[in-house]
């Protein structure tokens, strides 16, 4: 049994300047570990709206920087691999790392044990490089951008050589390490917070549709994310203005503006919603909308816990999530021909659907089973 007592253990993410899924999995993890510090390179109690108020919070020198910098810190690139390597993390027997690009890269004593915890290998540099190019519209660097990214790589494939152990959030990212960093994994789900108390109510969102048009179905389609390039909202958005079918999206991001530019009347854009109020959301969709490709996908799975159907991509986590024909539609490409067709099949198949059977199948990937799977593989680690 692990004695955290006598183990002194630490915990690291990438930033610490918006909320998503892996800093819902950093939660879960504080949580675990309520004694361990937390080291980021950037952190944001604003943006972070009262997450991790309270923790022993510890910053690198990026934290120094005058504000303006702070807020336009990808303008610093080649300087963020040093920043996770100049954490002093000496006096700790386990460093359990959270990391989408930067913290794997720590620097521990001998005697220290380092488990990183591998939400993706460095998106933007390796499989999504030319896109991200493309899609980002990457001018800060110029000529130099590729000779950049050829840096990143070589230092991503170093730096997931320090860690002991690594453990990936999904099979999808487990075959990525394989294929990229030449090292076995282990794969824990990420902890899902299943609030499936409400059940298919009449939401505020509900009735506002409903007082606009009395005879159509009320029940929207759901999108719930950051608002990245990657994420393929924009195709979501081409879809629907087509299907002329009520979308609801969730988050803010980037590229917000250009996706409102993009809507039709029949997409409304919440923004930021605090999280007492998502549960209500989720339940009120007819189905929720996962076009781009992801290492696994939190929103998704929360939206089943709920009871609602999936309609995603046939790639990447989404694959390990949903049943196609049982808890919700794939679809081969993220293209808006191709998201419209899925939507149509779902719509032709939407009473097969039992709400209560997709809500079971979540159950794999619970909070409570992802505490329990990590403490055990600590456990055998130490």
């Amino acid at each position: 049994m692990l004695d955290e007592k006598k183990i002194k253990v630490a915990l690291v993410h990438d930033f610490l300047i918006q909320f998503g899924g892996a800093e819902r999995f950093l939660e879960a993890l504080a949580e675990m570990f309520p004694a361990a510090p937390i080291y980021t390179i950037l952190y944001d109690p604003e943006k972070m709206r009262g997450k991790f108020a309270g923790r022993d919070i510890r910053t690198s020198f990026f934290q120094k920087l005058p504000k303006c910098l702070r807020k336009r810190y990808k303008f610093l690139l080649p300087l963020l691999p040093t920043a996770p390597e100049t954490f002093d993390l000496r006096d700790f027997d386990l460093v359990i790392s959270s990391s989408g690009a930067w913290s794997k890269g720590i620097v521990t004593r001998l005697n220290t044990i380092h488990i990183a915890y591998i939400h993706s290998p460095m998106r933007f540099v390796w499989d999504y490089n030319e896109k991200y190019l493309q899609e980002e519209r990457k001018r800060k660097f110029g000529l130099f951008i590729r000779p950049l990214f050829s840096y990143f790589r070589l230092w991503d494939k170093l730096a997931a050589d320090r860690p002991d152990y690594l453990i990936a959030n999904s099979k999808y990212t487990q075959a990525r390490i394989k294929k990229y960093y030449r090292r076995e994994s282990e794969v824990i789900y990420p902890p899902v917070e299943m609030k499936s108390e409400i059940r298919n109510p009449k939401s505020e969102i509900n009735s506002k549709l409903e007082a606009q048009n009395p005879k159509q179905n009320t029940k929207y389609f759901l999108i719930i994310s950051r608002l990245s390039a990657y994420k393929k909202i924009d195709k979501a958005i081409k879809a629907f203005n087509k299907l002329k079918l009520p979308l609801v999206i969730v988050g803010e991001g980037k590229e917000a503006e250009r996706l409102k530019k993009l809507a039709g009347e029949n997409v409304k854009f919440l923004g930021f919603v605090p999280e007492e109020k998502l549960p209500e959301i989720y339940a009120g969709a007819r189905a929720f909308i996962f076009p781009g490709v992801d290492d696994f996908g939190i929103a998704p799975v929360e939206a089943m816990a709920h009871g609602v159907p999936v309609i995603a991509i046939q790639k990447g986590g989404a694959k390990e999530i949903v049943e196609e024909g049982k808890t919700g539609e794939f679809f081969a490409e993220a293209t808006p021909e191709k998201i419209a067709a899925a939507v149509s099949k779902f719509l032709e198949k939407e009473k097969n659907y039992d709400r209560e059977y997709i809500t079971k199948t979540t159950e794999r990937f619970s909070k409570e089973r992802f505490v329990m799977e990590f403490r055990e593989y600590i456990e055998n680690m130490i």
